[in-house]
């Protein structure tokens, strides 16, 4: 059954996509240069003092970021590109961006607030059109004027840069370097591709439970650190809509981190480096750092679970090689060795216990307590500490796909998930487009009089459409299995509001006090 198109009124990474790039970036503009994968030098983290990784100097903070982008071209000129294969039909695109898009609350979380001002309007954004032409340095002054913008273009989906210091659109009009970004919302990309090396279940653009949990993991470790360690508290995650999810960091104080306090913070992050045929990936000194420690704690169940058992990673003889290899003893390994040779197929289980009993027995001069449980615990790390695109993260310039957008190849939302309960969520059960669109023709089938629901906001909370009998007409998402999603993105956007609010009376109260202190004599 064709879908309806209704007004909002009624409703109101860069590996990511097989098809698209999560976070493209311009390839038409003279003058910009576009590195990708550019060399790092390695910091080490363990035992370092917090305040001493944040001295990461580099001299390439104007270069713009790329990810293998689509052809940047302008308005008018996309009929000549060539057209993109696409589950989503642009009937059902132009339908889901009428009645289920949040543009509204969109607005008001990059906006931080409800009064329009340059935190939104100086903005950029980047539209992937359904024929795939690719525009840049889009920017609107209102929602309503987004919303329409959309609506027009019917983009395959859209990403989010920074938000400048003049309006992007007008950057030819402007002089050489006139345009700079000033914020931006830290952000930080899990994709599933960086573990094909250890997943055994999956590879690729496929996922399942098991190694979802790998996103998990890596998500509970970098929300902890990112709170605990930096002292964050609005972070939204998101589901990148196929195999990964994607972290905005919103606090005032990570939008205005300039790009080395960035790249710290992204190499305080880091910690698996290399191939998988570099040697031994994680190395640490001890004492561990305690971010290490925090960390080592909420991945050894997951090892054992994930690892050793789901995923049964060693074993192969491939696989259980490299953990022969990444243990500190020759006599240790060789008698290893001969065990599971004898024994084909032994589960990842039985090896790790292995290395326990055999070390138990054996006479070495240089096998100790200490040395292996510092190995078994960087192994611990090895296979299970988080694996980020840090290059997503080191700056202020690089795109990242809107939440609430729809992944081309699966047709599913790009959802937030809430970090209170991430191990109940389920990539699998996200809905898609279509049954969104399915479930609204449903319900007004079902309640042909329409319905009303009485308004219930709370102090902070972002405001609804209500009459002024306190009640108001259902919106379309509230009729779908997108209700808990967009209900937990406005509650997000709640508390990112209301301490825009106070931080704005404290700076107001400021700016008093400093007034009146000039006026004495």
């Amino acid at each position: 059954m064709p879908h309806s198109v209704a007004s909002e009124g009624s409703s109101t990474s860069h590996k990511d996509d097989e098809v698209l790039p999560d976070a493209p970036s311009a390839t038409a503009n003279p003058g910009i240069s576009v590195p990708h994968g550019e060399d790092t030098p390695e910091k080490e983290t363990a035992g370092v003092k917090l305040e001493d990784l944040f001295n990461d100097e580099d001299d390439d903070d104007h270069e713009f970021p790329a990810s293998s982008a689509p052809t940047e071209v302008e308005m008018g000129t996309t009929d000549a590109m060539k057209p993109l294969p696409i589950q989503v039909d642009t009937d059902t695109m132009l339908a889901f961006y009428q009645r289920l898009f949040p543009f509204r609350y969109l607005f008001q979380w990059l906006n931080h607030g409800i009064v329009p001002s340059p935190d939104f309007g100086n903005r950029e954004f980047a539209l992937t059109l359904q024929n795939d032409a690719y525009l840049r340095y889009q920017s609107y002054p209102t929602a309503d004027l987004f919303r329409k913008d959309i609506l027009r273009m019917n983009p395959s989906r859209f990403e989010i840069g920074p938000v400048y210091n003049r309006n992007p659109r007008d950057r030819k009009t402007l002089g050489s370097g006139q345009l700079k970004p000033l914020s931006k919302e830290l952000v930080f990309d899990i994709d599933l591709t960086d573990y094909d090396d250890i997943r055994s279940c999956c590879e690729k653009a496929n996922i399942c439970g098991k190694c979802w949990v790998f996103v998990t993991m890596a998500i509970k470790v970098v929300d902890a650190a990112l709170r605990q360690d930096f002292g964050f508290q609005h972070i939204l995650w998101v589901y990148s809509g196929r195999r990964g999810a994607h972290a905005w960091v919103c606090d005032p104080r990570a939008r205005n981190l300039p790009d080395d306090r960035r790249r710290a913070i992204a190499g305080y992050l880091d910690l698996v480096r290399g191939g998988t045929q570099s040697g031994k990936r994680v190395n640490l000194k001890r004492p561990l750092h305690p971010h290490m420690n925090r960390s080592l704690e909420i991945l050894k169940p997951h090892f054992v679970q994930t690892t050793l058992i789901d995923q049964d990673t060693f074993v192969g003889p491939e696989q259980a090689q490299r953990l022969l290899s990444l243990l500190p003893d020759k006599d240790l390994n060789e008698a290893l060795r001969r065990k599971w040779d004898s024994a084909p197929g032994r589960s990842s289980t039985s090896k790790w216990d292995d290395i326990n009993a055999l070390a138990k027995t054996r006479k070495s001069s240089t096998l100790n307590t200490s040395t292996l449980r510092d190995a078994k615990q960087d192994i611990i790390l090895e296979y299970t500490y988080p694996r980020l695109d840090s290059e997503v993260s080191k700056k202020m310039i690089h795109l990242l796909k809107s939440p609430f957008v729809i992944h081309p190849g699966t047709g599913r939302v790009c959802v937030p998930i809430d970090v209170r309960n991430v191990e109940q969520f389920d990539p699998l059960s996200v809905p898609n487009v279509s049954q969104l669109l399915s479930e609204i023709d449903t319900w007004d089938a079902e309640h042909p009089s329409g319905a009303t629901t009485e308004t219930t906001e709370c102090e902070g909370s972002v405001p609804n459409d209500s009459d002024a009998r306190g009640s108001r007409r259902l919106q379309d998402y509230e009729k779908t299995s997108l209700k808990p999603y967009i209900d937990y993105f406005r509650s997000f956007i709640a508390g990112l509001l209301k301490e825009e609010r106070t931080g704005k009376r404290e700076r107001s109260d400021e700016t008093r006090e400093v007034k009146t202190e000039s006026m004495e004599f």
